[in-house]
């Protein structure tokens, strides 16, 4: 496409994608989509610049069956959207608990969301997850933060680019020049009656503060997304000093346990104590999230104390304070933990064609059918996996995976990786990776449950029988809360 042929607005986001480094020619991205705007509108500009920089686009989209008939439409206007454009499109149902409070409701909706992306863009090899966020969300969630009284973490909001894989590049684009794209574009979207909710504070922020705010200052928006850029630059540089003050402190040991010194520890000021043990905290942790600022602050109060043995559970497993140090325990070593906790399981267990077993390290149970090949039937998500029944060879085990393991990531074009570098690459804990069951033939890895399968084995167009591999329930690839 003719540079001159693109819309005005998607300039604007070239340089945003550009001047960040969200997105480089040739990648495979994955766009989600919701059916909002916001969503539609990035989809549109990301499938505008497809050709010119070789992009490959494939679409997930979440429905989570909240509103009844409403997500049903939703998913029903996505899939004849992706059907237009030629956008392969995964669709997966997903249901959040209703006996939450509010608060609660929307971060599960929200893990759910970012564990479904994370799992689907694995599955399908895609380099990059792009997000429908703009500076209107940004400015709501760096307002948001404001009234908690948040510190410099919680003031830089969201980030263009989360854990080096989620980019958002409508970054820069507020809402408003997103709903005069569509109107150009004659584009279509559906609306949440969600987000027209006053019992939601973001709904309330979005409709009733901001342009309240607005009124008073027109400069509100980049006002708010200029506060997040430079509270995250300070935020970045602090925990630069930090790390440069505290790495003689921390003795590091197996599956992400620390030793940290309890005396250098408190010659810190007060600021960088909480800022040490934060950053200690988000090593442990599958999402790079640390306690709030009490459980630190308890922390540090026990530090100062002289009673030895006491300990603190926390998110991802047990501080115990000591005479000398502050020791962290990851999962599964602590009591909250360890009901989660199965053994190692290395020696493989048989998996009979057809037949299933029980994974031990999760409980998950595992089942193989066999059946015909129907092309159409191109992907089973998360939850299982179709292989070439005439390709592959038998006996079929199931183990945990062992150093040295590798295997060919379908979507890379034959080349091989390490296991521990592809996990390393998804963000799974050390302490975790003992516990993921991986199918194994006579020839090598056939799938890791829940995340990859070996690219050797995935039916093609001579394909006549197939090997369907279940996993019940789907597997759980986020850090415990």
């Amino acid at each position: 496409m003719n540079r001159t042929a693109w819309p005005p607005l998607l300039h604007r986001v070239v340089r945003t994608v550009r001047s960040r480094s969200l997105i480089q020619p040739g990648q495979h991205v994955l766009v989600a989509i919701s059916g909002g705007p916001d969503s539609v509108a990035l989809l549109s500009l990301l499938h505008h610049l497809r050709s010119h920089w070789r992009l490959t686009l494939t679409a997930v989209h979440c429905n989570y069956g909240l509103r009844g008939a409403e997500s049903e439409g939703d998913q029903r206007f996505v899939e004849t959207l992706c059907h237009t454009l030629d956008v392969p499109l995964h669709v997966h149902a997903t249901r959040v608990g209703i006996h939450r409070r509010h608060s609660s409701f929307q971060a599960e909706a929200r893990d759910i969301r970012y564990r479904t992306l994370r799992e689907t863009g694995t599955m399908c090899g895609a380099e990059r997850i792009a997000v429908g966020h703009t500076a209107n969300d940004q400015a709501e969630t760096v307002l948001l933060w404001i009234l908690r009284g948040a510190g410099l973490a919680g003031l830089s909001g969201m980030p263009a680019v989360r854990n080096e894989t989620i980019v958002r590049p409508l970054y820069e684009t507020t809402r408003q020049e997103i709903l005069a794209y569509l109107r150009t574009s004659g584009l279509s979207y559906r609306d949440d009656s969600s987000n027209a909710k006053p019992l939601y504070r973001r709904n309330r922020i979005r409709r009733e503060v901001i342009p309240l705010l607005t009124q008073v200052v027109p400069s509100t928006i980049v006002a708010l997304c200029r506060l997040g850029d430079l509270c995250r630059a300070d935020d970045r540089y602090l925990d630069q000093e930090t790390v440069a003050r505290m790495i003689s402190a921390v003795t590091w040991g197996p599956a992400e346990a620390w030793t940290l010194d309890r005396l250098m520890l408190l010659n810190f000021p007060l600021p960088l104590q909480r800022r040490c043990l934060r950053l200690l905290f988000r090593q442990g942790d599958s999402e790079h999230r640390s306690p709030n600022l009490s459980t630190i602050d308890r922390v540090i109060r026990l530090a100062s104390t002289q009673k030895s043995g006491t300990r603190v559970q926390v998110r991802a497993g047990q501080i115990v304070v000591t005479d000398r140090s502050l020791r962290f325990l990851p999962c599964p070593i602590g009591p909250e933990c360890h009901q989660d906790h199965r053994p190692n399981q290395t020696t493989p267990a048989p998996l009979p064609v057809p037949g299933e077993l029980i994974w031990s390290g999760t409980g998950q149970r595992l089942q193989v059918q066999v059946q015909r090949y129907d092309s159409r039937q191109t992907s089973l998500g998360q939850e299982g996996i179709l292989v070439d029944a005439d390709r592959i060879s038998q006996p079929l085990t199931v183990r945990s995976w062992l150093p040295g393991d590798r295997f060919c990531p379908n979507g890379m074009g034959g080349q091989s990786k390490k296991l521990q570098d592809f996990f390393t690459d998804v963000k799974i804990p050390i302490a975790a990776r003992a516990r993921i069951p991986m199918v194994i033939a006579p020839e090598g890895v056939v799938w890791i449950v829940g995340y990859r399968q070996d690219e050797r084995w995935v039916p093609t167009s001579s394909t006549t029988r197939c090997l369907v591999i279940r996993v019940d329930p789907p597997p759980l690839t986020k850090g415990r809360d």
